[in-house]
């Protein structure tokens, strides 16, 4: 972006570029441009003044014209960041002219977007299950195909009867934590409502990233979610808690041959919690083997996986002894998580996890 003010577009958007939060008719379309190639040079005079649509709309022109894949939506929730208003304002507003202070700051944001960095990342945050988490670039942005991951471990709990007299807390274990999006969303959830506030989930979280565990511990903080934490490879740092009843792991996943080939945005995050070996499933195959030892009689092992990995993880499954297997679709029908129960009499001896150098009974918070 050059550092006089932006020149805004001409022609109107197709319909698939409005915003959901757009109800006023074409006189707030976006503007259509081609998604690729060099922008249109500026004109002759620049414009007196930029509203907030307008600069809504020239953002989401500029980022159609680099390829990227939400422009609208980014262009909304950098708007909204910048002014410092909800996305519903930006429409509520949209006719109220910008300061030259607002206009320098969406600048800085949107020279930023086009240098690949995340929205994510720029602003901070990121919502994940009706709660919005604290993200930067020590941890991976949670993604809404992760809910299926807690919707699919919510389900096993659900299925518990073993809760003993009187009931015990259900007993949850999120593998690779991250911004701790898995673990608050379920710890959350198993939370009562004002006459009872006793935890009806017991909730450890864990990561070989002590940097990722510092930015999830203030997610839990923030939101007040009970958790242990502690640092650790894999199931090493949860022998000594053992046994869970269910195991949720989002794992990186991504064959390490395609990880050069992702978005600019995914590739400026943790590589650590990316790469995912030759296919993709190196870690999944060593926690499957060792979860076993980690789960109760009928406890489950929940796992996130990539588009296409879903009969390989059901076969590691079922080759480690779980059984009832399940398949779980996301939102775009990609089966996005599998999962299955340990039977027999549970906490058989874990096989062990390698290359953990770290006291795998480490608590940390």
């Amino acid at each position: 972006m050059t550092p006089t003010s932006p020149s805004p577009p001409a022609s109107p958007a197709p319909a698939a570029e409005r915003s959901p939060l757009e109800s006023r008719a074409a006189a707030l379309a976006v503007p259509s441009q081609p998604q690729s190639g060099d922008p249109p040079p500026p004109p002759a005079t620049p414009p007196v003044r930029w509203t907030v649509l307008e600069i809504v709309r020239w953002t989401t022109t500029r980022f159609s014209q680099r390829g990227l894949a939400s422009p609208r939506l980014d262009a909304e929730i950098l708007a909204a960041h910048a002014l410092g208003i909800s996305r519903v304002q930006l429409y509520v507003q949209h006719d109220r002219p910008l300061e030259a202070a607002e206009l320098a700051g969406m600048r800085e944001l949107v020279k930023r977007r086009q240098a690949g960095e995340s929205v994510a990342y720029i602003i901070g945050k990121k919502e994940f299950f009706g709660i919005e988490l604290g993200v930067d670039a020590r941890v991976l942005v949670p993604r809404p195909d992760t809910e299926t991951l807690v919707d699919e471990a919510l389900a096993r709990l659900g299925a518990v009867t073993d809760v003993g007299e009187p009931p015990r807390a259900l007993r949850v274990a999120d593998v690779g934590t991250g911004s701790g999006a898995v673990a608050i969303a379920i710890a959350k959830t198993g939370v009562r409502g004002p006459a009872e506030a006793r935890p009806t989930h017991e909730v450890v979280a864990a990561d070989v990233s002590p940097d990722a565990l510092a930015v999830a511990r203030a997610n839990a903080e923030r939101h007040g979610a009970a958790i242990t934490f502690v640092e650790g490879d894999l199931g090493a740092p949860l022998a000594a808690l053992a046994p869970f009843d269910v195991i949720a792991a989002n794992l990186p996943y991504i064959a390490s041959a395609d990880i050069e080939g992702l978005a600019p945005e995914v590739r400026a995050e943790p590589h650590l919690a990316l790469d995912g070996g030759a296919d993709g499933l190196d870690l999944v195959r060593r926690l499957v083997l060792a979860a076993p030892g980690l789960l109760r009689a009928g406890g489950a092992l929940a796992l996130e996986i990539g588009a296409g990995q879903a009969a390989a993880t059901a076969d590691l499954l079922v080759a480690a002894g779980f059984t009832d297997i399940r398949r779980r679709r996301d939102l775009g029908e990609i089966e996005r998580v599998v999962s299955g129960r340990v039977s027999g009499d549970g906490l058989r001896p874990a096989t062990p996890v390698a290359g953990d150098s770290k006291d795998p009974s480490r608590v940390l918070f």
